[in-house]
């Protein structure tokens, strides 16, 4: 059964009368004729009295206009409501985020500047690595672009380009942490030896945050003798690895106050080894709409 079966019936109990009832339908008569028979045979009953003029519903009839009536006021109802939620959610400003700030940065900052409604955070950005957050922005598939940002980006000078605009909305650290041993404390402690390198659990070197680690320790001269064991493109592959001992990481200081609180998490070097980041909201200098425009204005302010 079809809702327009239903419709139709409810225009022949309007009009008494198949003709004017198949106008109104925007079908033929015969058409008409044989949706209302196929609805009666569904029905397993007759719903029309066609020996009266004008036509007349037979008891079973009325019944069924009563169900027909509120089941198409609530398709009707519904329709509307999944119009208006498709308007909104379009209406939104998409933004695509990095794990880590999605996870310990995005909805407290939007909920205090008073934005969250305004935003529609992609989900898939979560695998995106890298400069594939500056693709989305120019391929449409994002707005805004929320991330870290350092001086050691290896491509740093396209986001440096006039295509792009871009805030600092906060500042975080990347920390060096390890498990504890049964002393309190690190399993593994920076900086290593040449004989005795620290096992590292890395970050992707296509990603925003390795390339960070790598020019803090370098412009610092810290002698860090490190044996990568694998690379990972999000900080909570990272942390479950660190945390199962295999290995010291550098975690986004967000991330790890907790496990540190509780103990399940200590430092693996003094304050030296904390590497500095901005969290930038990056958009396009040609904006797509008026919107993202207030919006970007509203947080300049």
């Amino acid at each position: 059964m079809e809702i327009r079966w239903l419709e139709d019936f409810l225009a022949l109990a309007r009009t008494r009368h198949f003709s004017r009832a198949a106008e109104q339908q925007h079908v033929s008569q015969p058409t008409f004729s044989r949706r209302i028979k196929l609805l009666e045979e569904s029905m397993g009953t007759t719903l029309i009295n066609r020996q009266t003029l004008p036509l007349s519903l037979t008891p079973a009839g009325e019944v069924f206009q009563e169900l027909c009536e509120r089941i198409t006021r609530e398709v009707r109802d519904t329709r509307d409501r999944i119009a208006a939620l498709d308007a909104e959610a379009s209406a939104r400003i998409s933004v695509g985020s990095t794990q880590g700030l999605f996870s310990h940065f995005y909805q407290g900052w939007a909920t205090e500047m008073g934005i969250a409604e305004r935003l529609q955070l992609n989900l898939t950005a979560t695998n995106w690595v890298g400069e594939q957050f500056l693709d989305a922005l120019e391929s449409g598939e994002c707005d805004l672009v929320l991330c870290y940002w350092h001086p050691d980006l290896p491509w740093g000078d396209r986001l440096a380009s006039d295509k792009f605009q871009w805030q600092t909305i906060g500042r975080e650290a990347l920390v060096p942490v390890s498990i504890a041993n049964e002393q309190g404390e690190p399993r593994y402690r920076l900086p290593g030896t040449n004989e005795q390198p620290v096992p590292l659990i890395a970050y992707h070197s296509r990603g925003f945050l390795q390339s960070a680690i790598d020019g803090h320790l370098q412009r610092g001269k810290l002698p860090a003798n490190l044996l990568p064991l694998n690379e990972n493109t999000q900080s909570a592959s990272i942390k479950a690895l660190v945390k199962q001992g295999f290995g010291m990481g550098w975690l986004p200081k967000r991330m790890t106050e907790k496990s540190e609180q509780f103990g399940r998490l200590v430092r693996a070097g003094d304050e030296r080894w904390d590497v500095p980041l901005e969290i930038r909201l990056i958009r396009l200098s040609d904006a797509r709409s008026d919107d993202i425009l207030n919006l970007w204005k509203q947080l300049e302010t």
